[in-house]
């Protein structure tokens, strides 16, 4: 006789954020609904709709959304969405998993909580962090607002889910008091892309050592300091090079800064490239570095491991969780010079480099996609059943 426990679940992931749209958001959803159905469990996309996208899987339904000059690039859903609740229905979801707070993820919320289902929800950002984004609303207010709603929030799921110590501390200093289990966004493998060639598609000389970034180009990812940091290295080895895959609204700002430095000539500001591209990009690069403080995880971080990448970093947040500390990478403090001076050190140390690139791997092998969906399913059912404890917290090392 079949446990009731692994039966198959149907499952409703509510997210404001989803491909097309590429950030760490949507990449762990895609990662993760992919995942829950190769174990043969059932699942369901209400998101926002994006122009000119069109879906072609029928299990994603769209509500409608619009632009808004401070939400470039990321259409925000605007109600009524009523209209999408009887196809919620008629699937009878066992659970949904929110990946917001806000308008999407409230949708969820609601919609959980009347029709008696679980829910579920991941905590992917610190909110206060991109609080700028906001026209005409004092900082102090809006992060005070921010804070009130995070409590209420999460304090209204069943269980809760945090890619990294560092936002689970978050929430409990908003005093988050439901259960909080860590998952980290399981390593996918790297596409094999041939190290030689992919060097030669990007026009890499053999001497050149490449420096790379991935992800948006914008204020709360500390860019002027990898900018600046990378300036300073350049000094002393007349072989580097920096490349920059991604898009944002401080990438006009970043190009004038890396002019005025007298770097331009070195720096290439490569933009957008979809996710099955990028690989070409990890696969030529020689050290992956990165400055925001205002990460949950260190998804870009893994996602270079997994090509050998050691990765230099600035403490602060989830993205210096993923580096093992003269392992698999340095942090470093919020300085240029001395994130400078680690990337010219490590580079010229070609057996420190190999030891770390091999560990670089190493870290993210230990925890793999699958892993992450079993340790979801577990607080799915733990959701669904409160006498049902959820896997212990799992840690990406």
């Amino acid at each position: 006789m079949t446990n009731p426990q692994d039966r198959p679940l149907k499952i409703a992931i509510f997210s404001d954020s989803a491909l097309p749209i590429l950030n760490g958001v949507s990449v762990s959803i895609d990662a993760l609904i992919s995942g829950l159905r190769s174990r043969g469990h059932s699942v369901h996309l209400f998101t926002a709709a994006h122009r000119g996208h069109r879906d072609d899987d029928p299990n994603v339904i769209r509500f409608y959304a619009t632009e808004t000059p401070w939400t470039k690039g990321y259409p925000l859903a605007l109600p009524p969405f009523y209209p999408m609740i009887g196809r919620f229905r008629r699937q009878h979801f066992d659970v949904i998993h929110t990946h917001t707070p806000f308008t999407i993820g409230f949708v969820g919320l609601r919609w959980g909580q009347s029709h008696d289902i679980p829910v579920v929800s991941t905590y992917h950002t610190l909110y206060d962090k991109y609080a700028h984004y906001i026209p005409f609303v004092p900082k102090r207010y809006l992060r005070y607002k921010l804070a009130k709603h995070t409590n209420f929030y999460y304090n209204q799921v069943d269980q809760v889910i945090t890619p990294s110590a560092a936002a689970k501390k978050w929430l409990d200093r908003h005093s988050v008091k439901k259960p909080v289990t860590i998952i980290p966004t399981g390593a996918v493998s790297a596409l094999t892309v041939d190290r030689a060639e992919a060097r030669s598609q990007l026009g890499i000389g053999p001497n050149q050592k490449v420096l790379l970034y991935v992800g948006r180009i914008a204020r709360e990812k500390n860019m002027s300091t990898l900018i600046e940091a990378v300036a300073l290295a350049f000094r002393e080895d007349p072989n580097l090079i920096f490349m920059l895959v991604g898009d944002g609204p401080s990438r006009v700002e970043c190009m004038s800064l890396a002019q005025e430095l007298g770097i331009g000539d070195r720096v290439k500001f490569v933009g957008f490239r979809p996710r099955n591209e990028v690989d070409l990009f990890y696969a030529a690069a020689d050290l992956f570095v990165f400055a925001s403080m205002t990460e949950t995880q260190g998804l870009v971080i893994a996602e270079a491991m997994t090509h050998g990448l050691p990765a230099i970093v600035v403490q602060g947040g989830g993205a210096s969780a993923a580096v093992i500390e003269g392992k698999n990478g340095v942090v470093v403090r919020n300085d240029p010079a001395q994130f400078a001076h680690e990337v010219v050190s490590l580079l010229r140390d070609e057996d420190r480099f190999e030891t770390m690139s091999m560990h670089a791997r190493h870290s993210v092998r230990s925890f793999t996609r699958d892993d992450m969906v079993s340790a979801v399913v577990s607080v799915y059912r733990a959701a669904m059943d409160p006498s049902a404890a959820p896997t212990p917290q799992a840690v990406l090392r």
